[in-house]
């Protein structure tokens, strides 16, 4: 009697035992499992509610550096699902970027040529074409130089070793520059002293820096010379107005808010911008 309850009790210790290890892991299972779950979900939630907004691309003439910036601010505040990159460059530049398939959504030229281009390649929307802003071309020398330099017939005295333009074949300002030297018929005399930049932002900089004896470039560009570094000489005379159009690139796949960004540009609140940074509205 007594070994028949001594192995009851052995078999009835046994049962707890496992009873206790199962219901172990069933507690661990009930705790560790769920947590993981949620802490997956907690993941999958924020990674689609903390998206990228839609971002677009708009390569822009460098002279529109200063205005196309504080535009990005006020456009990304007013529009906050919309991200806008900027790319500057020289319109030649860019316009081959494009003809090269790089990811751009709205282009901004500082002339007519390169967007025609684009144009006759159906590269651009051109049913989204607008001219939005004009400028005009300055002589530049640095603040310290001692030549006797008030205007482009001055540069071709002696003394006066190094001038600086917009590379023609990339940068509008220079194609502006050679005209303009070549109607005054002093080309010839100048070009062995030119020093090509690859944009106006370049020329500004070889100016300021003293690099150059003098340099063309954009009324606005002038303008946003770090203080007492340069000084403008004079208005060069165009016989091509300087005039900058905008529009959405063809393959671009954020057409929508490619769009509200022209509309901004050439809208109201654009043109405000653009004439604070000394831009004139384009003439009708």
């Amino acid at each position: 009697m007594r070994k028949e309850l001594i192995v009851l009790l052995v078999i009835l210790g046994v049962f707890l035992a496992i009873g206790c290890t199962g219901n172990g892991n069933e507690a661990t299972n009930e705790t560790v499992t769920p947590a993981t779950n949620e802490t997956g979900a907690a993941t999958n939630e924020t990674s689609v509610s903390e998206q990228n907004p839609d971002a677009i691309t708009v390569s822009a003439a460098a002279s529109l550096t200063e205005a196309f910036t504080d535009m990005e601010s006020q456009f990304e505040t007013e529009n906050p699902g919309t991200d806008v990159n900027l790319n500057f460059a020289g319109s030649g530049n860019l316009r081959k970027q494009i003809e090269g398939g790089a990811p751009v959504d709205v282009f901004a030229s500082a002339d007519q040529k390169n967007m025609d281009m684009l144009a006759n390649e159906t590269l651009i929307d051109n049913s989204t074409r607008k001219d939005f802003a004009e400028n005009s071309l300055v002589l530049i020398v640095p603040v310290n130089s001692d030549l006797n330099i008030t205007g482009i017939k001055d540069l071709t005295a002696s003394d006066v070793g190094k001038i600086s333009i917009g590379n023609p074949e990339t940068a509008p300002v220079g194609k502006y520059t050679t005209q303009a030297l070549t109607d005054a018929g002093l080309w010839d005399q100048l070009k062995d002293k030119t020093i090509l930049a690859e944009d106006v932002k370049q020329v500004l900089t070889y100016v300021e820096r003293g690099e150059v004896d003098a340099g063309f470039v954009y009324m606005t560009d002038a303008k946003t010379a770090d203080p007492g570094t340069i000084k403008i000489v004079a208005t060069v005379p165009v016989n091509t107005s300087i005039s900058y159009p905008i529009a959405l690139v063809s393959a671009s796949d954020n057409k929508e808010e490619a769009q509200e960004f022209v509309d901004f540009v050439t809208g109201d609140e654009g043109q405000e911008i653009l004439e604070k940074y000394g831009f004139t509205p384009e003439s009708e």
